[in-house]
């Protein structure tokens, strides 16, 4: 019997008040005129003896085990070992007859013996079902005597141990080593059939059992995943609701899988400067637990295979647990497949930490930088698909991808600490919204300034087309004037930002004047003169495009000259007079604009400044 059973067994209706069930294990004695002549079994290293005034006449072996009995007891009430026939022993194999595998075993065997010579023979849950099949096997019917074996464990099966939560799970778990004899009988399809009635009776009689979850999860999750299966199935068929279902199944997902722990090495600094992911993964060896990867894989897919439909079965956290297991285990592609989709349904549920997948394939050494990265990215870009076609699909508002792009933008931001992530998944990650779906680009910039942390060495190119993601437009006043004074952005990026801090300056200087009262000649005046301080606004932006493309002229010329230069030693007023001349032609055009009447922006001539 189960040990988990044993210590802390579950309370159910028809149990007393020490949480056993009221129906006990029964010893069924059955008289017989051999029993009176005081026989009794002794076993002598191999062989069993019945200790008789009459000496036996017959020798049967079970499982390497030889038993010298009568013959009569047997033939009697046996139609298997009636039909053979037996003569005397003339050979000298030690034994006349060999029942080749034997339900049960030899310890079955020597019980249908005692119940053949009258002896007192126990029935209990945890051999009715060996001895219901072993009297199947010996063809003990009531054509060869009333009462007889079949007739007996029949009925105990039928009036004793369905009517026991517990005897009903532990006839079940006695009948894994008894196929396929307990099929054939039907005792597993009865036995489930029965913990399906009470689980049903349990839920429509306790209002409670939706939320909190039935007593009776602790007893179904004991068994193996096929009698599992099998039940969830029976339950199924009674019309049980599917969050009643989910809540079993994760129950039962949590009893095998107890205390199963991923750990992102590369997270917590061990392994991160070898470029290399160190993970482990942790299973219980309580009883219960599994320790096989293959039994682990059987496990996953049978659990996944047998989750309800219903979105509101099970939660979004635990579909990624699932989905991790079962990388982890390599199940079936189909099948995580069909845990992304579900995923997907789901995310506005999720939280950023159940998106960050370790990437599990740094199992096995790998040299390429790709198969380095910390985070299984492309696990997410394909949930992230699924989760737009459920969305286009479902018509759904325009906040469900709100709350999507908060929680991409979140990721981006920690996946982008990985010194192994190229940036076209960065890229491709952050462009896998559309782009109404991000009502403010702060999460989005603070995640491509994490990059560029991260990745000093990028080049200017790299540079501007990261961040050519982000929409300056979108971005608050904060983060406007926290970009105009970044160093790591691109200066053309740089420039779009201060033209936007500008921008959302004068609007907020707008709003904050008092609302016009004059009349609508006033009133037009007004908006002539914004009209007006609109376009000089333009018109100082495009001279300022104009000096930032000089600039960089003059930055490339620069450039060149320190390449061509990088295997001499390098003189201090060569780089002082080439500074100069920047410089003195930066201040000319500043000069010739002041002029022309057209005034620079204040937070540009600060950024630009090379003095």
């Amino acid at each position: 019997m189960n040990k988990s059973l044993q210590e802390s067994p579950p309370r159910s209706p028809g149990s007393d008040s020490d949480g056993n069930d009221q129906v006990h294990d029964q010893s069924i004695v059955i008289p017989g005129k051999l029993a009176a002549m005081d026989d009794s079994f002794e076993k002598k290293e191999h062989s069993w003896f019945i200790t008789s005034r009459t000496p036996t006449d017959l020798s049967i072996q079970v499982q390497g085990i030889t038993f010298n009995v009568h013959k009569y007891p047997l033939v009697s009430k046996c139609g298997y070992i009636h039909r053979l026939e037996l003569q005397p022993s003339i050979s000298n194999m030690g034994y006349d007859l060999k029942l080749e595998n034997f339900p049960g075993g030899s310890e079955t065997f020597a019980a249908v013996l005692r119940f053949c010579y009258g002896l007192p023979v126990d029935f209990h849950s945890t051999n009715i079902a060996s001895l219901r099949c072993a009297s199947e096997f010996l063809e003990m019917t009531e054509e060869f005597e009333d009462g007889n074996l079949i007739a007996k464990t029949e009925a105990f099966l039928t009036f004793v141990v369905l009517s026991s939560w517990k005897d009903t799970i532990t006839v079940i778990k006695s009948c894994e080593t008894l196929s396929p004899w307990a099929e054939n009988l039907q005792i597993v399809r009865r036995c489930c059939d029965s913990i399906a009635w009470k689980a049903s009776r349990e839920i429509s009689t306790s209002g409670d059992a939706a939320n909190e979850g039935g007593w009776w999860f602790d007893y179904v999750a004991t068994l193996g995943i096929d009698h599992f299966i099998r039940i969830i199935a029976a339950i199924k068929a009674r019309g049980t609701k599917p969050e009643i279902i989910g809540k079993c199944i994760m129950h039962y997902a949590d009893r095998w899988f107890p205390g199963m722990e991923i750990e992102l090495g590369g997270l917590r600094g061990i392994g991160y400067g070898k470029n290399e992911l160190q993970f482990s993964v942790y299973g219980g060896n309580e009883e219960g637990g599994i320790g096989h990867s293959k039994e682990q894989k059987t496990i996953i897919e049978s659990l996944i295979s047998i989750l309800p439909p219903q979105q509101e079965a099970v939660s979004c956290k635990f579909l990624f647990k699932m989905l991790r297991l079962a990388m982890v285990c390599s199940a079936t592609p189909a099948l995580i497949s069909e845990l992304e989709k579900r995923v997907g349904m789901m995310l506005e549920d999720a939280n950023v930490n159940d998106l960050l997948i370790p990437n599990y394939r740094n199992a096995k050494l790998v040299n390429s930088p790709e198969q380095c990265e910390m985070h299984d990215t492309d696990v997410v870009q394909r949930i992230v698909e699924y989760f737009l076609m459920h969305e286009q699909q479902q018509q759904h508002q325009k906040s469900g991808k709100c709350n999507i792009s908060k929680l991409l933008d979140n990721y981006l931001a920690e996946i982008a600490r990985d010194q192994n992530l190229s940036i076209t998944k960065f890229q491709v990650l952050a462009e896998a919204l559309p782009e109404n779906a991000r009502t403010c680009d702060d999460g989005l910039y603070r995640a491509i300034d994490t990059y560029l942390k991260t990745h000093p060495l990028l080049f200017e190119h790299d540079r501007r087309r990261l961040c050519k993601i982000m929409n300056c437009e979108k971005l608050s006043l904060d983060a406007c004037m926290h970009a105009a004074q970044n160093d790591r952005l691109p200066l053309r990026t740089a420039v779009q930002v201060l033209f936007s801090e500008q921008v959302k300056m004068r609007a907020a200087m707008v709003e904050k004047e008092p609302a016009p009262s004059g009349n609508i000649t006033e009133q037009a005046g007004n908006q002539s003169s914004t009209d007006t301080e609109i376009k000089t606004l333009k018109a100082e932006l495009e001279i300022v495009k104009m000096t930032m493309a000089e600039l960089q002229s003059d930055y490339s010329d620069l450039q060149r000259e320190y390449e061509n230069r990088s295997h001499k030693q390098k003189s201090v007023s060569g780089w002082s007079s080439s500074w100069r001349k920047i410089k003195n032609s930066f201040q000319a055009k500043d000069g010739d604009e002041t002029r022309d009447g057209q005034l620079r922006p204040k937070a540009f001539r600060r950024r630009l400044s090379l003095s």
